[in-house]
């Protein structure tokens, strides 16, 4: 899984991607949408500056009017002798009343709600929203955060802070309910329900909370605890309908759970009641979670002092390669078994640059095959953007071509194309096999399958992975 800040990741690969953009799967992408808020706002002030200088107008005509009524009325005979009065009494009501109508009239929002329009189009959908908030979820899981932690914006490597409201927390429960992810849904409800309890202002009210909050926590088994909420929930709300079903449901499961204990006393439970609202996390499909997490957090295996005098730095000229001679790469060893090793300054600032220019607007959805139709879909274990460059795009492409050649002696011919990959928000890959296993893909007898993968992290934020490809080279491109 890619730690906190994203990467864009340059591969040659076998396949071509074809998937709907999200916003969610790519910071490359998501950065567009920072501009366009901040065009928003300012069409917002252009807005608020229009709508004030026209109510100062009113004010101006209505303080005048006031001032001339309350002379008017004084004498109203006396104030009409004067046939100036007169003229510009009927002058007024006639064409200055009504230039005020049109004026008060004036849609001032027509340019803000124009350019809202335009950009919605290009807005985050329900989709984006539920994504970025299961990223969340995954970073709180991964790197063994709580809601609270997260919820002040405590994010270790970051450099901003930014905070979650009620109404934040509320979300992602509700996030994680729609999904039937009782175990986020419950620490996110009862963050909720500590920052209102603490008097924090928010648009949802306790029984809201509480009403995800109990079932969700009846859903985890805990059926006293659910009780409990549920009484809180109706203290607050007795009318509440849906409460008082489930306050009589959970009775009733008591009341059998304790008939069964009384017909099975002699049996021994080893079931354990959770405390103070904790509940285990559910294992999942991957059996490797608890490992390829620990590796994210930097827990992995840790090497011995022998194994470390076995790993050095050098230069490598490619087997005394004409174009490496002069300038070889540096090299260092990162691993002994398997060897992995790490190259120092393979791509200039200005040519990283370069290529996620050309690739930005390429972006897509990765993909991966469906192991049972072969057909290619997104999934949930993949959650970045790729595109494809030719080296006929730009001579930035064949340049890096030709230096992964001269660095690793494969040829370039039998290779993918360079693939640029934008991880999102949590975004990540598990773990899987990066050469093909299935019988499905035709173009093995052909193509053949993939050997060797060399990849180029641009950030020590990133961890180094390396997969076994075909005369594949993949380079890790971090924003």
């Amino acid at each position: 899984m890619t730690p906190w800040i994203p990467a864009f990741l340059l591969a040659y690969t076998m396949c071509v991607w074809h998937a709907k953009g999200e916003f969610f799967t790519s910071i490359g992408q998501m950065t567009d949408l920072i501009y366009a808020e901040k065009d928003l706002v300012q069409s917002l002030k252009a807005y608020i500056q229009e709508e004030e200088s026209k109510l100062l107008k009113i004010k101006s005509w209505a303080e005048k009017m006031e001032s001339l009524t309350i002379k008017s009325t004084s004498d109203p005979e006396g104030y009409l002798a004067h046939p100036v009065n007169a003229y510009k009494l009927v002058k007024r009501l006639n064409t200055e009343w009504l230039e005020l109508e049109n004026l008060v009239l004036q849609d001032s929002a027509k340019g803000f709600i124009t350019n809202l329009t335009i950009q919605r189009q290009f807005f985050p959908t329900e989709e984006d929203e539920t994504g970025a908030a299961k990223a969340l979820m995954r970073l709180q899981d991964t790197y063994k955060l709580d809601p609270e932690t997260i919820s002040k914006g405590e994010f270790p490597g970051t450099k901003y802070r930014s905070f979650l409201t009620v109404d934040d927390c509320f979300g992602m429960g509700k996030t994680a309910y729609n999904d039937g992810d009782y175990y986020h849904t419950v620490l996110w409800m009862q963050q909720a329900l500590k920052q209102h309890d603490s008097g924090e202002e928010a648009t949802v009210s306790k029984v809201e909370i509480l009403d995800y909050l109990s079932y969700a926590v009846f859903q985890l088994g805990d059926i006293l605890r659910a009780m409990e909420l549920t009484r809180r929930l109706v203290s607050l709300d007795p009318s509440h309908e849906r409460a008082g079903s489930n306050m009589r449901y959970f009775e009733m499961l008591l009341k059998r759970e304790k008939e069964h204990q009384v017909l099975n006393e002699t049996s021994v439970t080893t079931e354990t009641t959770p405390q103070d609202g904790i509940y285990e996390r559910p294992q999942d499909y991957l059996p490797e979670r608890e490992i390829y997490e620990a590796l994210c957090r930097g827990e992995g295996v840790k090497m011995t002092p022998r194994r470390q005098k076995r790993l050095f730095c050098r230069y490598h000229n490619g087997n005394r390669n004409p174009n490496l001679i002069i300038a070889p790469f540096k090299e260092e060893d990162e691993w002994d078994s398997p060897h992995i090793v790490r190259y120092y300054d393979v791509l200039s600032d200005e040519e990283i640059e370069k290529i996620k220019e050309l690739a930005k607007p390429k972006l897509a959805r990765a993909t991966v095959r469906d192991p049972k139709t072969g057909v290619l879909t997104v999934a949930s274990y993949r959650v970045s953007k790729s595109s494809w460059l030719e080296e006929e795009d730009d001579p930035v492409v064949a340049k890096v071509n030709s230096r992964m050649e001269h660095i690793t002696g494969l040829t370039a011919k039998t290779a993918e194309l360079l693939q640029v990959a934008n991880y999102g928000m949590g975004g990540q890959y598990e773990p899987h096999f990066d050469f093909s296993r299935r019988p499905f893909d035709s173009t093995l007898k052909t193509e053949g399958n993939r050997l060797a993968t060399f990849l180029n992290y641009v950030s020590t934020s990133l961890s180094l992975s390396v997969y076994l490809k075909f005369a594949v080279y993949s380079l890790f491109i971090e924003r």
